[in-house]
């Protein structure tokens, strides 16, 4: 039996498994369904990935890089950072690749999990720790005809690079966080590209740009001067936080009209413009950061059309007023199933219960990581960790650190479960969910960040400081253990 199954060797499982090793924890394994380490950074690959959190934020705390090549990284850097902190701290020889965990059922009698992958294989395990995150299921539309389309279609989280777009008419379905960094690429060699946007998104220039060769010296020479970069970075998210919350009209009054400026400053045409700015306050979306998007926009083979699809044909889209657009290739940039979450998989808790029927109202968790009637079961980046104004991977060092706590002192105790007790599980989220209603998520119709019921299962309601606080030490009388 091992002391740990990891599922997933992303950011989060990576950073689980190297706090584990750093407390003399050695009995772990990571099942990973694919044939390397990398998470969302080993398959999204589609033209222009990126990052829209600074590299030196986006990374470990314990593992400055200076190898950086850009102020905001590529996906290709970013996915050779991990492949870096995998090696140096010799996670490879842990990870099964291959094994796509399917279901995981809890055994009253032996206070174990017994794990069983796609490919049939089964491991026995005291925890069980999924790190498989909350942007992992791409969510692709249906619409009326799409199989009559005679051209490849693909979403963006899967691109398919056998399909060669030079020279085609290429329509994008979708125009958030993936379509603004992929659109300007593909326009440049595109014969046309038609955008179809069901609503605006609030963006703001990236200012991204290489470091200098001096800046790189000076940061190799003085070490500490990156971790005052990161500090001021963090801080800077802290300041962005408080667009989320009700109230802070003044400060949304402020962001939103920089945005407004900046598509004015690029946009020449007036009706473009008029499209491009969103009917909801900004931070009740995702913000989006590009340089270079509203620029494709100004191309003479780059249209946006903001009505809806009303059907796909064999070689093209008609919309609801009944214009007809040619196209060669659909690409959906149309986002993730963020809800419900560990779709897919079948976890079985205490006396049988699944956890999708836990979830049946809407997935609720303690502080992001264990779920009330499943003994030593625990997330990363789970239900209400999700930040929308700073970098993930603080949160994840965080749950890292209160998971492999967790474990140690079950190992130091002889304890053979721990579980959250219902009354902590119940108020914490009532907290949790009445927070959030008094922010600006709450305050729109339709996102990814909220249910059709109106609960918000995906976002943490506070800064990372008050998440970092709350989880720096484990609070055992919470929990129920034997």
């Amino acid at each position: 039996m091992h002391t740990a199954i990891i599922i997933g060797s992303g950011f989060s499982g990576i950073a689980m498994a190297i706090r584990m090793k750093s407390l003399g924890l050695e009995d772990f394994i990571i099942l990973e369904k694919s044939n390397d380490v990398g998470g969302t950074w080993r398959d999204n690959t589609y033209p222009g990935a990126e990052c829209d959190i600074p590299s030196a934020l986006y990374s470990y705390s314990f593992e400055p890089y200076l190898k950086w090549e850009y102020k905001w990284s590529h996906q290709d850097q970013i996915l050779e950072y991990i492949r870096h902190c995998a090696t140096k701290y010799e996670i490879y020889p842990h990870i099964h690749f291959g094994q796509e965990m399917k279901c995981a059922h809890w055994d009253e009698t032996k206070s174990s999990w017994m794990v069983t992958t796609g490919q049939g294989k089964q491991y026995e395990t005291r925890s069980f720790i999924s790190a498989i995150g909350q942007l992992h299921f791409p969510s692709v539309p249906e619409f009326k005809g799409e199989e009559q389309f005679e051209g490849a279609q693909f979403h963006s989280a899967e691109w398919d690079h056998e399909v060669q777009l030079s020279n085609k008419r290429v329509g994008v379905i979708g125009n958030a966080a993936s379509a603004v960094q992929f659109i300007p690429e593909i326009a440049k060699t595109a014969a046309h590209v038609t955008i179809f946007q069901r609503s605006a998104n609030w963006m703001l220039p990236k200012q991204d740009r290489l470091y200098k060769a001096w800046e790189k010296k000076l940061v190799r020479a003085f070490p500490f001067l990156l971790k005052i970069y990161r500090l001021r970075l963090w801080l800077l998210g802290g300041v962005v936080f408080f667009l989320m919350k009700k109230g802070n009209g003044l400060l949304r009054s402020i962001a939103e009209k920089i945005s407004i400026r900046y598509i004015n400053r690029v946009i020449k045409d007036t009706e473009l413009r008029k499209k491009l700015i969103p009917n909801y306050p900004i931070g009740a979306k995702r913000i989006l950061f590009s340089d270079n998007y509203y620029h494709a926009l100004n191309r003479s083979n780059v249209r946006l059309v903001t009505n809806s699809i009303d059907r796909i044909n064999s070689d093209s889209i008609t919309d609801v007023r009944g214009e007809l657009h040619e196209l060669d290739v659909i690409i959906y940039a149309t986002g993730f199933k963020t809800n419900p979450f560990l779709m897919g998989r079948e976890i079985i808790g205490i006396n049988g219960v699944s956890i999708h029927e836990t979830w049946k109202d809407g997935p609720k968790n303690y502080l992001g990581m264990t779920v009330a009637g499943f003994p030593n079961f625990f997330m990363m980046y789970g239900p209400n960790t999700n930040l929308g104004h700073n970098s993930i991977l603080i949160m994840s060092e965080a749950q890292a650190k209160y998971i492999a706590d967790c474990i140690q002192k079950m190992k130091d105790q002889s304890w053979k479960s721990l579980v959250i007790k219902n009354s902590a599980f119940e108020t914490y989220n009532q907290e949790i969910q009445e927070r959030l209603q008094n922010s600006i998520w709450a305050q729109i119709e339709k996102s990814w960040y909220k249910s059709a019921s109106g609960h918000i299962p995906n976002n943490w309601p506070g800064r990372t400081m008050e998440y970092l606080r709350r989880t720096k030490k484990v609070d055992f009388s919470a929990y129920q253990v034997s």
